[in-house]
């Protein structure tokens, strides 16, 4: 594994209580790392090399970015991209996921933000609209055998439900290869952890509470692996009552029906927690009973 070279582009590094703590914003969400040791300089430089990597991500796989990867297999209308092994892996591990969930987890469906908004308001897309953009979502109907991908016109690719987990767990690989302290790196509420802490505790982490006026729904001692978050509590519309979470079903293109408001998944990797947390709540009513069949550690909150 290689490390690129890191940019100091860092918010905030600072001391915080028995460790060292940096904080930036990427990916359109606060970033934060946390290294147990006495090496302020040791300290810096892992969070400067988290930084780098996640940056380096965000440019890569960002839908927004017309010369990052994504941008340029989305511009391609019709027309086949080679991709690199790293996207290689990444689309491979999308086929799989569509796969084994029975089309509820679909690169594809980042298209609907075009008619669907979760801005808080109330602006709920008609049926018309809904049916118009349906005939651009479905991964069965990308063309992908490594390393060559094509997609209908129109069609897009998007890792939004993947790229911040994959960046945590890469970045918290190479903390590790730059030092053995206990290392915690999160990225807006999805994070993994080295191991214990210095004293064998395990680290505090906080479940956010779906309730505007508390902060924190419950309190978790993490002692390795990762823990990711997927729910409605910043990302919804309401109209006439109804909460509409933005997560949806890319069969119905629309959001899930009976879900619980958060699920949060302890597993050995980010993605694997994301993942697991994105796919409980696309199981709407039955999410608890999925999750109790998978056998993850799982917090739902509805």
């Amino acid at each position: 594994m290689t490390v690129a070279t890191p940019v100091d582009r860092t918010l905030g590094f600072e001391r915080s209580g028995a460790d060292w703590r940096g904080f930036f914003s990427a990916m359109a969400t606060p970033c934060e790392v946390r290294v147990e040791t006495e090496d302020a300089e040791a300290a810096r430089a892992v969070v400067l090399a988290v930084e780098t990597e996640a940056r380096r991500i965000e440019a890569k796989f960002s839908r927004y970015r017309s010369d990052s990867v994504i941008g340029q297999i989305n511009a391609g209308a019709g027309v086949e991209t080679v991709v690199d092994s790293e996207t290689a892996h990444l689309l491979d591990f999308a086929d799989h996921c569509h796969r084994i969930s029975a089309g509820l987890f679909d690169v594809t469906s980042g298209v609907l933000r075009r008619v669907w908004r979760f801005d808080g308001s109330a602006n709920v897309p008609d049926d018309a609209q809904i049916e118009a953009i349906r005939r651009l979502v479905g991964w069965h109907r990308v063309r992908w055998r490594a390393p060559r991908i094509r997609l209908p016109a129109g069609m897009e690719i998007d890792f939004g439900g993947l790229a911040k987990e994959y960046a945590v767990d890469r970045a918290l690989a190479v903390a590790r290869i730059l030092i053995e302290a206990p290392v915690l790196v999160n990225f807006g509420g999805d994070l993994c952890v080295s191991g214990p802490r210095r004293n064998g505790s395990g680290w505090k982490v906080a479940i956010e509470s779906v309730d505007k006026d508390r902060n924190v729904a419950g309190l978790l001692r993490l002692m390795g692996g990762a823990v990711a978050t997927s729910g409605d509590a910043r990302r919804y519309l309401l109209k006439d009552g109804k909460r509409f979470g933005h997560i949806l079903d890319p069969r119905t293109c629309r959001p899930v029906e009976g879900a619980p408001r958060s699920v949060t998944v302890a597993a050995a990797t980010c993605v694997e927690a994301g993942l697991t947390a994105t796919l409980a709540i696309l199981q709407g009513v039955e999410s608890e009973v999925f999750l109790k069949r998978e056998g993850v550690r799982a917090w739902c909150i509805r």
